[in-house]
């Protein structure tokens, strides 16, 4: 009975048709060395390395995403074999310059094995951060670098690696797309695991969902990944997600990773794509931009969020109130220590016409509904579900980058608002906000969302026809 072993072909991809491809010769370089290519890396570099009648690549930009320990990186060092013993100048880009260094080392290393010589069939330049591999015979070069914003490379190249893709900006890109534009036969390959909370890339998810949607051009891209949030203990999602299960790790080494973060083992272990991009922070650009010099005329009731902190320190409440140029007007009222008690809240519930109240925060939500009761106030409160959180929140992103909200640039709710990133709840790819710094409270932004999310999703009252 054959060993089992991980899926060998993508769960999804995105190829052009070839009819021919010249990744034999790099498989046949790459074995030289005594390595074992496995039949998912063969496949994937077919695909790499098609090229048209011509003889250029048929991909010109290359994209593949793999859960991590898979052996994603060996598919670009058998590419960057072929690219050295064929004359191409190649640079290889790493998010850290550790990463970039291991890169450089394991080619040095493939090259002896393989039989040629260091310092007579090539020569090798070790300085950490600057590392080079020149190729005598075919004057074939490798620069091996860490990915700044700043600026390029400083020369042309024919091949650019992204190792470490879910880490590649738009800065970074700017810096150095255009170190290939002078090459006759130009090509770049991103290689990566999903994002995760802490990524900070954004040209991987937009290339990844351009390929998907078929809007890239000379494009390649292939994933193994779950579709949506899975269970961590299921073995037959590990094998459909990673190729080399129990081929370079085996199903004992994935029961010993740890899985108490969900969201965390579904991305790293399974693949899974979350569908927002989780660094993205609301910049200060985006907010300053929905600023208004005075106030809008309003024309709706007032729509009250109210926040507890899951910090257990502060409750934020805000409102939203649409304008007659049909925006929402949104703005913070205040933020308390939630020892110091509800009274202001009250007071402030009592005295307005409010619509709709919104209230979140388990460590709170409960006294506050019961002392509105107490007070006997009409309007009972909405405790939303973790839906629909995710709902307000989505909404409320669409709501700043689409401008369909104003303000009227509150020092505090700007701080709060243009200092926060994205956290995954939820078990179907929904967010939340996260404070990138302990001192800003968050609970601002999350009342002015609920806040939003009530006064956008307010049906509009029917009409009433009376007929004699």
């Amino acid at each position: 009975m054959a060993a089992r072993r991980g899926r060998q072909t993508p769960t999804t991809s995105f190829a052009l048709d070839y009819d021919r491809t010249k990744s034999p010769e790099a498989v046949e370089l790459y074995e030289k060395s005594g390595q074992t290519v496995l039949e998912w890396q063969r496949l994937m570099l077919k695909d790499l390395m098609a090229v048209q009648s011509d003889g250029l690549w048929t991909h010109m930009m290359c994209g593949y995403s793999l859960p991590r320990r898979n052996g994603k990186t060996e598919v670009v060092y058998m590419r960057e074999l072929w690219g050295l013993l064929n004359g191409e100048k190649i640079a290889h880009t790493a998010h850290r310059t550790s990463t970039s260094h291991s890169s450089w080392e394991k080619l040095v290393r493939l090259l002896t094995k393989a039989g040629y010589e260091d310092g007579v069939d090539f020569t090798s330049i070790r300085a950490k951060g600057s590392e080079n591999i020149h190729f005598v015979e075919t004057d074939g070069d490798i620069q091996y670098r860490t990915r700044t914003g700043s600026g390029g490379l400083g020369e042309g190249f024919d091949l650019l690696v992204i190792d470490e893709a879910q880490e590649y900006t738009d800065d970074q890109r700017s810096a150095l797309c255009y170190t290939v534009t002078s090459s006759q036969n130009p090509q770049t390959i991103m290689c990566g695991t999903p994002p995760t909370n802490v990524s900070k890339g954004t040209v991987f998810p937009k290339f990844r969902e351009g390929c998907l949607q078929g809007k890239e051009q000379d494009a390649y891209w292939a994933e193994w990944a779950v579709s949506v949030m899975s269970k961590v203990d299921d073995p037959e999602l590990w094998y459909e997600t990673n190729p080399s299960l129990d081929q370079i790790f085996t199903e004992r080494n994935v029961r010993s990773e740890p899985s108490d973060d969900e969201v965390d083992f579904n991305i790293q272990r399974l693949g899974l794509w979350i569908g927002y991009n989780q660094s993205s922070a609301i910049t200060e650009k985006d907010w300053n931009q929905l600023e208004v010099s005075e106030l809008p005329d309003l024309t709706g009731p007032i729509h009250v969020g109210i926040k507890y902190g899951q910090d257990n320190r502060n409750v934020a409440m805000s409102i939203a109130v649409r304008t007659k140029d049909g925006k929402v007007f949104v703005e913070s009222l205040d933020c308390r220590p939630i020892k110091a008690g509800n009274d202001w809240i009250l007071d402030f519930l009592t005295q307005a016409s409010t619509a709709q109240v919104v209230i979140d925060g388990a460590n709170g939500q409960g006294i506050l509904q019961k002392e509105m009761k107490d007070a006997r106030l009409s309007k009972k409160p909405v405790l939303p579900t973790v839906k629909e959180i995710i709902n307000a929140n989505a909404l409320f992103e669409q709501g700043v980058f689409q401008c369909q909200l104003c303000h009227a640039g509150q020092l505090s709710l700007r701080q709060s608002v243009t200092n926060c990133d994205k956290r995954a709840i939820g078990s179907n790819g929904g967010f939340g906000y996260k404070s990138q710094a302990d001192e800003i409270d968050i609970s601002l932004l999350d009342s002015v969302a609920l806040a939003y999310w009530s006064c956008v999703s307010e049906k509009p009252k029917k009409k009433r026809t009376i007929r004699y």
